[in-house]
């Protein structure tokens, strides 16, 4: 695993922020103190990718009262916000909405998907994935295409990694394993992909079939929870994040309400879903059904 900025940006930013809530001073007080401009203050609050002086963060510290002890974490996260990740690489080509899902999806121990229309993202094969992004970009030059292929792969890696790999369990409507995406060829190649890595120790697959009928996971939109690793100070260590991805805007939901409201979805997929064994046997018949 490597967190990049991503962790640390976003542990700062919120440490920060209660400190100066705390400290009862206005964010306009404190961006005059450091000489920076409102947008670039919400950024420093909010996690947001801008550059960072640790001096700023030092005079913030002073002017909120902050202990020693904690004013020296603060200072250490500062000086890890500068480290890139893999993603960095492809900035262009990552739109800036999806570069934070990308960084958090690196960071995370664990991740909890539940897709109804297509399958996981880190569970596509390049074909699969190169089928939908000409779906969804049926103008974009192949060289472009070929490096959101490339952007997959990378994620992909997380699943396999030599030592922590990420944790991942998915839950897919059946409606999107019979969904036809590329050739049969395409399609009967992922469903045999997905069943080679549902059987990996840290991937859990399990499908809500249909005959579950309607039930209250398909009201929303398809999500990603994730959960991060235990910092070393236990306070900090990041909180969970639900990712839902929109057609324009993609959210990233955090607060705790917001948490619970997804856990009880999760709960209520987890109910209606197949156990591992079952889900495996319904993707091999789906697949033999594909199988040209």
């Amino acid at each position: 695993m490597t967190t990049g900025s991503t962790l640390p940006r976003r542990l700062l930013a919120r440490e920060l922020r209660n400190a100066r809530e705390a400290a009862k001073v206005s964010s306009e007080a404190a961006r005059n103190q450091i000489g920076v401009s409102k947008q670039t203050f919400w950024r420093m609050e909010n996690g947001i990718p801008t550059r960072l002086n640790p001096l700023f963060v030092k005079r913030l510290c002073e002017i909120y009262g902050v202990t020693t002890d904690l004013t020296q974490i603060l200072m250490t996260l500062a000086e890890e916000t500068k480290a890139k990740g893999w993603w960095h690489a492809f900035d262009d080509a990552i739109p800036d909405s999806f570069k934070l899902f990308v960084g958090l999806e690196d960071a995370a121990q664990r991740a909890i998907s539940f897709q109804t229309t297509f399958l996981p993202g880190m569970l596509q094969t390049d074909e699969y994935r190169r089928a939908m992004a000409l779906i969804e970009h049926p103008n974009m030059p192949t060289s472009a295409v070929e490096t959101k292929i490339q952007i997959a792969a990378r994620r992909r890696d997380r699943l396999t990694e030599a030592t922590d790999p990420l944790t991942l369990e998915a839950f897919i409507d059946e409606s999107a394993l019979r969904r036809p995406t590329g050739s049969p060829g395409v399609m009967a190649n992922q469903l045999a992909h997905l069943a080679d890595a549902a059987q990996l120790p840290n991937i859990s697959v399990r499908i809500v079939p249909l005959s579950a009928g309607t039930y209250g996971g398909l009201i929303g939109r398809s999500f990603v929870l994730l959960e991060f690793p235990p910092h070393p100070t236990a306070y900090l260590t990041e909180p969970p994040v639900v990712y839902v991805e929109g057609y324009i805007d993609d959210l990233y939901l955090e607060r705790p309400e917001e948490i619970a409201a997804y856990r009880a979805v999760h709960t209520d997929i987890k109910r209606l879903a197949l156990d591992e064994a079952d889900s495996l046997g319904l993707i091999r018949t789906i697949r033999e059904d594909t199988n040209p």
